[in-house]
């Protein structure tokens, strides 16, 4: 299966941005999101060509620009272009309440793909699911082959943004095996480190932390980290609402590694 998939709008023609300080920004996570599931589809044995227009000046040029590259990759599968929605709420530029998930698609061959698509992502994720939607865009009238648009979330959403921060791998890991029509078995596994190191561990892993982990109460902390501004980088700009612990502001999409301690035989007097 060969595959074309790009992000939608540009580095200079920006697509839809959510409000700060939470809101997404439509092209920086578009490039995430297209060059994660890429890797995965990749893995699962899929020739993928990926494109993000860091060119183009003006919104005329940039649909050519992305349409003219699909199209120039000779023979192939599909054609995907990945993008965040937005919309007005009732007069307002946001909303705490959910929005969901959509995939567009203009031939009978697309509606297949955006079905399968998007209930892939809204099973996984917990968006809501908006469906495969016919829709007479750019995009999909002008690409040569079978074409499907992704609009992975609202940007405006503060609910669907969490979801998004929470389930991004499993949302990347959904498009990728529904298109792919491949299940992911895993990386191979990781060799175990010399002898020397201070501990190590093997088992199931799980996720913990970020805005969606009901498992810790809204106001746990974490164990060696007090302060947001002590690592900025592993957390959420903005405390998701009702919560004011630590736990529950991790960032999701960051990787890192959450430990239970026994402080019975370390304790936290001992931090190294």
């Amino acid at each position: 299966m060969k595959v074309v998939i790009s992000s939608g709008h540009g580095k200079y023609i920006r697509g839809a941005k959510g409000p700060e300080p939470w809101g997404l920004d439509e092209v920086d996570e578009a490039r995430r999101v297209v060059d994660q599931a890429a890797d995965i589809m990749r893995d699962l044995g899929v020739d993928v060509t990926t494109f993000h227009d860091d060119v183009s000046n003006d919104q005329d040029e940039n649909l050519n620009r992305i349409v003219n590259f699909h199209n120039a990759q000779g023979s192939h599968d599909l054609d995907v272009s990945v993008h965040f929605n937005s919309a007005e709420f009732n007069g307002s530029n946001q909303t705490n309440n959910p929005v969901g998930t959509e995939v567009f698609y203009e031939s009978s061959a697309g509606k297949e793909y955006a079905g399968d698509v998007v209930d892939a992502i809204a099973d996984t994720s917990g968006l809501i699911n908006r469906g495969a939607k016919d829709g007479n865009l750019f995009f999909l009238s002008n690409t040569n082959e079978v074409a499907i648009l992704i609009e992975v979330c609202f940007v405006n959403s503060r609910a669907d943004v969490d979801i998004y921060h929470n389930q991004f791998d499993g949302i990347c890991l959904a498009i990728a095996e529904s298109i792919s029509g491949e299940e992911s078995v895993g990386r191979p596994p990781i060799e175990l480190p010399p002898p020397g190191i201070l501990f190590h561990v093997s088992g199931r892993c799980s996720s913990f932390g970020g805005p969606s982990d009901t498992g810790v109460s809204a106001s746990e902390g974490l164990a060696f980290i007090y302060d947001y501004d002590e690592a900025p980088h592993l957390f959420l700009e903005h405390q998701p609402s009702g919560t004011t612990g630590l736990a529950r502001r991790l960032n999701s999409g960051i990787f890192y590694i959450a430990c239970r301690w026994d402080y019975d035989v370390t304790p936290r007097s001992e931090e190294h």
